[in-house]
Formats: C-alpha cells, sequence, structure tokens
C-alpha cells in the first residue's frame, strides 16, 4: 500500500484544479480567444473534478477494511459541506427565483441529490452517492470486476453527455435518457460519472508502485491529445448536450495522478481544505465582483475576462486562508482533548513485517508457498492490519483458528486461501461454503459429519504423526483415502505438525524425522491411489529448523511477526527477521516521594532515598504480565532505563524516573521495542514472566490501540 503522507504534489494539485474550476465558470480567455478559452474551459478544466474525485478515492477507497466507519464519517463531513453550502446560497437563489419554479419539493429533491441547488454543488452529492457505490460494490467483487461494472456506467453517462445528440437518434437510448434528465440534469452526477474515478483512485493506493515519472508523462501527453482532439471534434460536430465525459478522459487521469504520485515528499494537508472551500465559495465571489462593478461602475473589473479571473481567484483564496485559520483556531482546543485520550498503544513496523516476508520466501523451497498464520488477532499484532498488509505484499494463503476469526478476514476484504487449523461444528457447513473458507478435517468422524450437512465444503485433512491432538491417525491410510471420495468435501491440501521441531536434544530430533517420515507414507499413499492433495507440515520452527522439507505450503506463525518463542532458542536457518511489533505507552503522572514512603499494592514497595516516580496508564488489564512485578523489570523512557516499582496493577504501572531528568508528563514509556540506542525485547519480557512469547504477544487486550 502507498505511504499516502508523502505524496505533496496531490495537494498542490488540489489548488491548481480549484483554479482551474474558477475557470470553468469565468471564461479566463474568452476576451481574447475563443478557441483557447475552449481548450482551458472544455479540455484543461475537464481534468479537475475527476482529479477531486481520484484524490478522495486515493485516501478513502480501499478493497480493506475493517468496518465501514470510514466510509460513514466521509459520508457525514462531505454532508455537513454540502448542507453548509445549501446555507450560504440560499440568498442567491432567492433573488434568482429558485423557490418560484414549480413543482418545488421535487425540484429541491432533485437537486439535493443530484444536481446541486447551485450549479457548482453537485460534485458534493456526487461524491456520496460515488464513495457509497464504490465502497460496496468493491465488498462484493476484486478491482477488475468493480471496474467493468463502473465503466459501463460511464458510458452511459458519456452518451447522455457529450455523445448525447449521437445517442438520441438511437430511439431506445432516447427513452432511456428522457427518463434520466426528469430525475437529474446531467449524466455527469454521482451514478454515472464520479464512481470509476473513486475507484481508480483506490486501486492506485492499495497496488504497491506506481507507474514511473517518464512513463506517466508520456502516457498523458498521449492521452491528453487524444483528448483534446475529440473536445474539438465534439465541438465542431455539435455531438454534445454537455461536455464533461470523454472516452479519453479516464486514461488521461489515470496517467496524471501516477505523473503526480512520483513526487514525493511530506503532504501539506491544509492545501485539501482550502481547495474544497475555494470550490464552494467562488460563485459567491463571482457575484461579489459583479455587484461592486455595478455599484461603482467599473465595467473593467468584469469585462476583461483575464482580470476577472484572477479577481475571482484571489478573493476566493483570501476567503478560504481565513476560513481554514479560523477552523484551526477552534480545532486546536479539540486537538489538545484528543492527544489526552492517548493512554498506550501497539506500534505495528509494516516495513519490517515486508522485509520477514521477504526472508522467509527467500528461503523456503521454489514450490512453496507462503501461508501466513494470523490467529489469535495475528498473534496480538492485529489481524486486519497484518492481514491485509500481507495481501497487498502478494501473500494469498492464511491460517486462523475459529469460524469467526475467518470471516472476519473475509469481510475485511482478504481474498485467497483461508484454513482453520481448529475445529469448527459441522453445523457450520454453510458459513464455510459460503465465505468459501477451507476446514481442516480431524478425524474420520467429523469429516462424515461434515460431509452430510449438504453443503460444498473446501478442506484440508490433518494428519496425526505423533502429537496427540488432531487429525486422522497417520495408520489409518484406508480411512484418510475414503474420505478423498466424499461428494461435499473437497480435499484441497494434507497436513500435519511437528511437536518438538523447536528442540535440538537428540532424541527429540528423532522424533521430528520420524513425524516427517510418517507423513510423507501417508502422501506417498495417496498418490499411489491417484490423490494429490497439497502438502504442508512446517510451521515456524519446522521451517526454520528443517527448511530442506520440500512441501506446498510453509505456515509461518511467529517468525512472520519477526520474534522467536524463547530467548534460548536456536535455529538452523538464521534469518535477518525483525520485530514489528513495539508496545508503547506514556507517562501522565509524576511525583517525588521521600525515604521510607511506600507505593502501591500493599505497600510492596519502599522507598530507600528521596526519589521521583511517574505513573505509566497501562497494567495486566492491557496484557502486561503482573508477574513482572519485583524481578528488575524496566522499561525506556527517553532511551533510558527505568525500573518497574511495586506491584503492576490491571490498569497501571509504576516507574522510577529519579535517574532520568528528562522525564516528564507525556514522555513515552516503551515496554517491548527500540528507544535511542536501548531495546526491549518480547522475547526477553516473555521469559521474564516464565511464559513463551507467543503467549505473551496473544495477550495484548483489546483495549491497546494499535497505530
Amino acid at each position: 500500500m502507498l505511504k499516502k503522507e508523502k505524496y505533496i504534489a496531490i495537494d498542490y494539485f488540489r489548488i491548481i484544479a480549484a483554479l482551474l474550476i474558477v475557470a470553468i465558470h469565468t471564461a479566463p480567455l474568452i476576451t481574447y480567444t475563443e478557441t483557447g478559452n475552449l481548450i482551458l474551459e472544455r479540455v484543461i478544466g475537464r481534468l479537475a473534478v475527476p482529479f477531486f474525485f481520484m484524490t478522495t478515492g486515493f485516501f478513502l477507497i480501499t478493497r480493506y477494511r475493517k468496518d465501514d466507519s470510514n466510509l460513514i464519517n466521509f459520508q457525514k463531513k462531505t454532508a455537513f459541506y454540502y448542507a453548509i453550502a445549501i446555507i450560504i446560497y440560499i440568498p442567491l437563489n432567492i433573488y434568482t427565483g429558485y423557490f418560484k419554479v414549480d413543482n418545488l419539493l421535487p425540484n429541491i429533491i432533485k437537486d439535493t441529490v443530484f444536481d446541486g441547488t447551485m450549479y457548482h454543488l453537485w460534485y458534493l452529492p456526487a461524491s456520496i452517492m460515488a464513495a457509497s457505490l464504490v465502497w460496496y460494490l468493491l465488498k462484493k467483487f476484486d478491482y477488475q470486476k468493480s471496474f467493468i461494472i463502473l465503466l459501463i456506467l460511464y458510458i452511459l453517462g458519456l452518451m447522455g453527455d457529450s455523445y448525447y445528440n449521437l445517442a438520441c437518434k438511437i430511439p431506445v437510448l432516447k427513452s432511456f435518457y428522457d427518463l434520466i434528465f426528469q430525475v437529474s440534469d446531467y449524466t455527469r452526477n454521482g451514478l454515472f460519472f464520479a464512481p470509476v474515478f473513486f475507484l481508480l483512485g483506490g486501486y492506485i493506493s492499495d497496488k504497491e508502485k506506481i507507474i514511473s515519472l517518464k512513463k506517466s508523462l508520456i502516457g498523458f501527453g498521449i492521452f491528453f491529445t487524444l483528448m483534446l482532439i475529440e473536445a474539438l471534434i465534439i465541438n465542431n460536430l455539435n455531438l454534445k448536450r454537455h461536455d464533461a465525459m470523454y472516452i479519453f478522459l479516464i486514461p488521461c487521469m489515470w496517467f496524471l495522478f501516477n505523473f503526480l504520485l512520483n513526487f514525493r515528499k511530506k503532504r501539506l494537508k491544509g492545501l485539501g481544505r482550502i481547495s474544497l472551500i475555494v470550490y464552494i465559495i467562488h460563485p459567491l465571489m463571482i457575484v461579489f465582483i459583479r455587484l461592486i462593478s455595478k455599484i461603482t461602475a467599473l465595467k473593467i473589473l468584469i469585462e476583461n475576462s483575464l482580470l476577472f479571473y484572477f479577481e475571482v481567484c484571489v478573493l476566493s483564496i483570501i476567503f478560504a486562508l481565513f476560513v481554514d485559520k479560523i477552523r484551526k483556531k477552534l480545532k486546536s482546543e479539540n486537538k489538545n482533548r484528543e492527544s489526552l485520550k492517548d493512554r498506550a498503544y501497539l506500534e505495528i513496523n509494516i516495513k519490517n513485517l515486508k522485509s520477514n516476508v521477504r526472508e522467509i520466501k527467500k528461503a523456503m523451497p521454489k514450490k512453496a508457498k507462503l501461508m501466513a498464520v494470523v490467529k489469535a488477532n495475528a498473534y496480538g499484532h492485529g489481524d486486519f492490519e497484518i492481514a491485509t498488509n500481507l495481501c497487498k505484499m502478494g501473500v494469498s494463503a492464511f491460517a486462523v483458528a475459529t469460524i469467526d476469526e475467518a470471516i472476519s478476514l473475509r469481510n475485511y476484504g482478504v481474498k485467497g486461501e483461508i484454513l482453520i487449523l481448529g475445529y469448527t461444528s459441522p453445523l457450520e457447513a454453510k458459513r464455510l461454503s459460503k465465505y468459501d473458507i477451507t476446514q481442516s478435517l480431524i478425524d474420520y468422524d467429523y469429516a462424515k459429519k461434515l460431509n452430510e450437512q449438504g453443503y460444498k465444503v473446501k478442506t484440508h485433512l490433518k494428519v496425526d504423526t505423533g502429537m496427540h491432538r488432531l487429525g486422522f491417525s497417520y495408520q489409518d491410510k484406508e480411512k484418510i483415502l475414503k474420505a478423498f471420495s466424499m461428494k461435499n468435501l473437497k480435499i484441497d491440501g494434507i497436513f500435519s505438525h511437528l511437536c518438538v521441531a523447536d528442540s535440538y536434544e537428540e532424541s527429540d530430533v528423532e522424533f521430528t524425522k520420524l513425524q516427517i517420515k510418517r507423513f510423507f507414507e501417508v502422501t506417498n499413499y495417496l498418490k499411489e491411489n491417484g490423490q494429490k492433495p497439497k502438502t504442508h507440515i512446517q510451521s515456524s520452527y519446522g521451517f526454520l529448523n528443517y527448511p530442506e522439507i520440500e512441501c506446498d505450503y510453509v505456515r509461518a506463525g511467529i517468525c512472520l511477526y519477526g520474534v522467536l518463542s524463547s530467548p534460548k532458542d536456536k535455529t538452523k536457518l538464521k534469518l535477518d527477521l525483525k520485530p514489528v511489533l513495539s508496545l508503547r505507552s506514556k507517562i501522565v503522572l509524576t511525583r517525588n516521594i521521600k525515604a521510607g514512603e511506600s507505593v502501591g499494592y500493599g505497600r510492596a514497595f519502599v522507598a530507600q532515598q528521596d526519589s521521583k516516580i511517574a505513573v505509566v496508564p497501562l497494567g495486566y488489564g492491557d496484557g502486561y504480565p503482573r508477574n513482572l512485578s519485583f524481578c528488575d523489570n524496566y522499561v525506556l523512557v527517553s532511551g533510558k532505563k527505568a525500573a518497574v516499582i511495586g506491584k503492576i496493577c490491571m490498569d497501571q504501572l509504576i516507574i522510577d524516573i529519579t535517574d532520568i531528568p528528562m522525564a516528564k508528563c507525556g514522555s513515552i514509556v516503551t515496554l517491548v521495542g527500540k528507544d535511542a540506542g536501548e531495546e526491549i525485547q518480547s522475547v526477553v519480557v516473555a521469559d521474564n514472566s516464565e511464559t513463551i512469547n507467543n503467549e505473551f504477544l496473544c495477550r495484548m487486550g483489546g483495549r491497546l490501540k494499535i497505530v
């Protein structure tokens, strides 16, 4: 996924696009050249609105979403701006007689939904409609299918716009457009025009690469030239009803947007607000300047089209800057209040995750695919953040523990195979089939019950090679083969689990080799009987200590997150894996205590000297182990070690900052991760609390925000 905070050209072009919108409504070159003005207004100017749509799509639309909150927030925000704009233009609407038309209520509804109550405000309801349409399309289909649907809508809109006089010669199309124009004055709206550009923006955002500067510039040049020719032909042959939509506008915008993304620098987000205000307010400035010209008899203010254009631009920008300054002052207080809500959080390093994926794939057998294990909320890292980013990295196979975890991934937009490693009630067969989830077959009786439900279900058959947990016994080869004949079960894979692959004890190594031998005896038996399911037996330690095993999948769990289970563990493969997770909080209170004073529950800590202590709002309720109390445990503040003192509480812990003079309220506290030159490893924290890293990471509670 592209890092959206680094594309400054997008923000600069917002202002250019807003000024192009002003140009469309002021005809800047009409005093000097009609053809030049046509090109500026009807060709160059037509890049502006699709650019705004693509920009919104870039920041809003994605195939991967945890819920609908981003869409809802966008709808509310845009509706708010639209309501303000409607109110602003009510006096002007009264002056122009808008409220004196026949069928006033139907007309107001039509304009509010499609056309806008002022000629330029159609953009806002179009944005709401298009965003909603694209958002829900991507819930049902992938980008390719959604694009085809929206392209058909665009073509229908195009024929009712720039090619209307051609389309209306076909009776069926004329009847169709007559019906459309009863509810919307134009087809350049949120149904026909805007959605395809929202989708393109979202697609560019979701993919990993953009078109190079040179290629995008050449592509833009070619398609802009073609669009210019198209516009001149449409104008000369009088084919248009309106001219907002062109055949070559879509490829033109594709290359233009990619061109802009090649310029990387920290964004200036305020330019987006300013451009929106300019867009909304500029017609009012047009009226204001005309009024001043009439009152003062200074006809020069409006007679020279280029001067008139600059006047409108300058006044609109000044007004926008003024409004934005007021907004910043009002929001600064809210921002301060919001910052107080930040208590503790998990910091997820996607760059490290990507590096780990690359390292693991390099060491895997060539034919093998990575199966990312994201059970237990991706080992506490956040299943949404991890799974969706893995999708963008090209990972297409996932493993979870429960059906609810699997369905959550589907709802996030995750495609590909999702294998449930654990038990699922056979009564859930319908949901397994509906969400295209692969279920593990844990024994023969279970397979029979699942088959009897009458739903086609994808499955992987698990073989118990000695762990004696789930799975068909490796000795029951006939039953294993018989399961392949069950008509409702599609057995795509077969797997087992190595129970001591992390150990170098001679007896454990021998047992692991025995498990491997038993597994391949089963797969060879199946091959001899015409069955060739995909195979996997290596989880993290199976892969790191037995990389020579050649299967179709490697199930990477703990190693995917850049850590091991125990600091004592040694592995055959020495991969450059990097921790993905950091756990941080902050100091919310400091106080001085005297020698002899106690701290916390049970007065368990008594100061031996005058000290300065700090309260950190994180405790065992967040998954930080309580038994780390009194074991020389420490955290990092400003790159310095601060001892944890007293008993760790459910919601707070207390640290000694006597020797850290720069520590104060608001200082970041690192409990896991790096701070300056120091690092606290999760595997060490887990070991100190007498557990394995897997458990410690999975304990991270739902109260922790993921950033």
